[in-house]
């Protein structure tokens, strides 16, 4: 009818047509766009937005850490960073301070009263984790972990902008020639 938007897979119950070039990139955006969501929910009740609970758990993980080191490892616009920092803060979770040996530099520690926030974050992340891939057997879920990690490999490489994994290393390595990657002047700025 004419005035309806069609559903999400296109008006035909399959891919738009700009994605039928690519189904996996229309099913991961799909895909990543769902989990934050079900992500934002979860969290909510803790009072975080999604992301917040990445920046603290690099800061459970480290205890103190320059504030330049979180925005490396978050891989976002040091001003979102800062107003996460901001926000979390006034919640009493963090505390900023200058850094001894640099007065230049911030240094931020996860504070005492967030040990519960770390709690709720645990859990909020196991029942994500169940919600995602339920109906999926312990194989299944191996296998998905393990294409997930090669396609990020390949994406990091595309970009060459992946931030250090905190904690974790690589289990997919996809190498590639060094002609393959692009200068970087032709790299996108972050979108974030």
């Amino acid at each position: 009818m004419p005035g309806e938007l069609p559903d999400a897979d296109g008006p035909s119950g399959g891919l738009p047509g700009a994605a039928r070039g690519g189904p996996v990139s229309h099913s991961l955006s799909r895909v990543a766009r769902l989990h934050r969501i079900a992500a934002a929910k979860l969290l909510r009740s803790a009072g975080l937005y999604p992301g917040q609970e990445l920046l603290m758990m690099y800061l459970w993980d480290t205890d103190t850490a320059r504030q330049s080191e979180l925005i490396k490892s978050m891989d976002l616009d040091p001003s979102t960073v800062t107003k996460m920092l901001q926000r979390l803060d006034q919640a009493g979770y963090v505390k900023r301070s200058a850094d001894p040996g640099d007065r230049r530099a911030v240094l931020v520690e996860a504070t005492g009263e967030s040990c519960a926030l770390r709690w709720e974050v645990t859990n909020a992340w196991t029942t994500l984790e169940e919600h995602t891939l339920a109906g999926l057997d312990d194989t299944e879920r191996e296998e998905l972990t393990r294409l997930l990690a090669k396609v990020e490999t390949n994406l990091c490489r595309e970009t060459q902008e992946c931030p250090e994994r905190h904690g974790e290393t690589r289990t997919a390595e996809v190498p590639g020639p060094a002609e393959e990657r692009r200068p970087a002047e032709e790299r996108r700025p972050a979108e974030k």
